[in-house]
């Protein structure tokens, strides 16, 4: 199942599930920026634990590896969780809503875009800059992270609340790289 097929299956479940979602990540700086390959789909998720029952059973075994019990850890953890598709390789993770300010912030922002003529909730584009930037600090500077977030912006840039932006990039303590985006960011 091609990754795409994945994650529209992934949705129709989770909305059938009532859990509300919003794709972030490579996929989503893809649709946002410049495409690349990645073999993983991030969500991230407002589920309680009365709803693993409910995905699990959308994904049975052999061809899904998607186990209960860790679904229910993740989610009184307020952790994550990974779906793995045993025919392609392909990875789904969830990553549950957290109460992180920022988190619960990008989450309420979500907005809905088309991806193949299916809609889908997606993070902002400033959110995803901003979470791409986090990542990238966090792994001890990732250019990947780095470059999927410039490619929002070059793409984005006129639609972009600069604002907030700046706002919540010094709050998140990643105005150097913010500010270092900007400046490399190559004009349309």
């Amino acid at each position: 199942m091609p990754q795409q097929e994945l994650l529209t299956r992934v949705v129709a479940a989770l909305e059938r599930a009532g859990v509300d979602y919003m794709l972030t990540g490579s996929l989503a700086s893809s649709l946002q920026g410049y495409p690349r390959a990645t073999h993983d789909i991030d969500l991230v998720v407002s589920m309680a634990e009365a709803d693993a029952k409910l995905l699990v059973g959308d994904f049975p075994p052999p061809r899904y590896y998607l186990d209960e019990s860790s679904v229910r850890q993740a989610i009184a953890r307020r952790d994550m969780f990974n779906l793995l598709d045993a025919d392609t390789g392909n990875k789904v993770d969830f990553w549950l809503l957290t109460e992180d300010e920022f988190d619960q912030c990008r989450f309420s922002r979500k907005g809905v875009e088309s991806l193949d003529g299916a809609p889908i909730k997606v993070s902002r584009p400033e959110d995803t800059i901003l979470m791409k930037l986090r990542w990238s600090q966090q792994s001890g500077g990732s250019e990947k992270q780095f470059q999927d977030a410039r490619g929002v912006y070059e793409l984005q840039r006129a639609r972009l609340d600069q604002a907030y932006l700046r706002s919540w990039g010094i709050r998140l303590g990643v105005t150097d790289d913010l500010e270092r985006l900007i400046r490399e960011a190559k004009p349309l």
